[in-house]
């Protein structure tokens, strides 16, 4: 399936953008369970616990991945409780990651709101970050699924992997496309992932449909981030969750930047030079990038990269029997792609 195909199914979602919203309105029950569960989840005698969570949880995230471990649960025709435990995990486990990334990266914003950094400061993120993952995993040994628990708790550790893996790529212009994508295949997309494959686990699917389903998160995932890469330069604050350009002030060397050192003339690699790997960023400086970024193509080049991904992960989808969670998970992907669109 080509990128045409999955513009042509765009085109045909009765006649509207495509949304998020029918997940939403198949998990709902389900949700209203896994958000009963966060909230008991974060309780802690150490009354800063649950304030960091409880900002990082009312900061008006979709709880994207949660719902996904849901939907691929149900889909597969699993009607138990043990989904709801999983999905409060898969979303313990990225709330930490995300702590985590705020330290690392120096972030002032997330989702639009200050960091819980910048009111609790770096120490105490980490802290419950570790907190909320060592909460999370009792949740999924509470499951009694050893699958389950193996397929998270290697997702975890990749995660990590990831995070050092980018830190080894921050401010290298030598990074190449290959590099650039193990490191969000680990940090970004291994989470999706999981949160798709524990789903026909606990459903005791076949192994075709876990690989179907792990190989549909992964496709997702992949094409989230590369949609998140080209709204830094080209998208908004409220859509991206962060300031615009903050991989541009950080020194992240992400797909644009990397298609564009790899083409761009010797001014234009001068000028990566002196902000990326030297941080020495002028006023002007971030509109230049995306200037250059456009006229080089690699902000189209990094969106038809994740529009490929994204016809990737629908094909995996014809794993599942049609229906109204195969639809609603479609559109998911579909939703992702038109954010940058």
């Amino acid at each position: 399936m080509g990128a045409v195909a999955s513009q042509d199914k765009q085109a045909t979602l009765k006649g509207s953008e495509p949304s998020v919203a029918p997940l939403m309105r198949l998990v709902e029950p389900g949700m209203a369970r896994v958000n009963a569960l966060i909230l008991e989840m974060a309780g802690s005698h150490a009354k800063m616990i649950p304030d960091i969570a409880r900002h990082l949880i009312d900061s008006g995230g979709k709880r994207l991945r949660p719902m996904l471990t849901l939907a691929c649960a149900e889909a597969c025709g699993y009607s138990g409780e043990n989904h709801v435990k999983l999905a409060a995990a898969v979303e313990f486990m990225h709330t930490a990651t995300l702590l985590h990334d705020d330290v690392v990266d120096e972030s002032e914003l997330r989702r639009g709101k200050p960091s819980a950094r910048m009111l609790w400061g770096n120490q105490a993120s980490v802290l419950v970050g570790d907190y909320l993952l060592g909460q999370a995993f009792q949740t999924m040994v509470q499951v009694g699924s050893l699958d389950a628990l193996a397929v998270l708790s290697k997702a975890a550790s990749v995660i990590a992997e990831g995070e050092v893996l980018q830190l080894v790529a921050a401010k290298n212009l030598a990074t190449g496309e290959e590099q650039y994508l193990k490191v969000i295949n680990a940090k970004t997309a291994a989470l999706f992932s999981a949160a798709t494959e524990v789903g026909p686990i606990i459903a005791q699917s076949t192994a075709d449909m876990r690989r179907a389903m792990a190989e549909y998160g992964t496709q997702l995932g992949l094409a989230f981030q590369l949609v998140d890469d080209a709204l830094d330069y080209g998208g908004s604050s409220m859509t991206l969750g962060k300031k615009v350009g903050d991989d541009f002030r950080e020194g992240k060397v992400t797909l644009p930047i990397v298609l564009a050192a790899r083409a761009g003339t010797t001014e234009d690699r001068t000028f990566w030079s002196r902000t990326i790997e030297h941080g020495e960023i002028n006023d002007g400086d971030l509109e230049r990038a995306i200037d250059i970024l456009r006229k080089q193509g690699a902000i189209a080049a990094t969106v038809e990269r994740a529009r490929s991904y994204g016809d990737k992960a629908i094909a995996a989808l014809a794993a599942l029997p049609a229906g109204a969670h195969r639809d609603a998970l479609e559109e998911v992907v579909l939703y992702c792609i038109s954010r940058v669109s």
